[in-house]
């Protein structure tokens, strides 16, 4: 069977998509309305989440040509992906969010991609669970800033008893 050319471009975008892709999450949108699907784009534009429904046969060309084993299984009805090139949580994490938030049946996670690893639905789940970059950030920052914190308040507690000390003499030398 012959790919026509437009074909051949849309396989290549999405090859190139792939492979560029540091987080993507497959769902079967059937049964999500127009407002919800329009609520569900915006969230993942604000976050630089690229959402796109997909041809079946061109994503499995595209993957197998970017060499991602394991996703062809999940390329079954309706498709649309979520695909983050900054952040590998994004896309699950807001998709995961957007399904409780709504309290939606009809959204389903088939699969997802971080860093070029195929996952399945539970390891979108876990990976949506996973705190934010920058909270990781945060935690990490302020477990570092600990220890010199406590350094400070010691060092300033030998300065403060000098100074309680001196006062002391002072107040000494003048009451005699």
């Amino acid at each position: 069977m012959a790919i026509t050319a437009a074909k051949q471009a849309i396989v290549a975008e999405l090859k190139e998509k792939l492979t560029g892709a540091k987080g993507a999450v497959l769902v079967n949108y059937r049964g999500l309305t127009v407002a919800q699907d329009t609520k569900l784009r915006r969230q993942l534009r604000e976050a630089g989440v690229d959402y796109r429904v997909v041809k079946n046969t061109m994503t499995r060309i595209a993957a197998q040509e970017a060499g991602l084993e394991g996703l062809d299984v999940y390329l079954e009805g309706p498709t649309a992906m979520a695909i983050s090139t900054t952040d590998p949580v994004a896309p699950a994490k807001i998709i995961t969010d957007f399904v409780k938030e709504h309290k939606l049946q009809v959204l389903e996670v088939k699969a997802g991609l971080v860093e070029g690893n195929v996952i399945d639905e539970n390891g979108v789940k876990a990976l949506a669970s996973l705190p934010s970059r920058e909270v990781l950030i945060a935690k990490m920052l302020g477990s570092m800033q600990s220890p010199i914190t406590g350094l400070v308040n010691v060092l300033q507690g030998s300065v403060r008893n000098l100074v309680y000390a001196l006062d002391a003499v002072r107040q000494q030398k003048e009451s005699a």
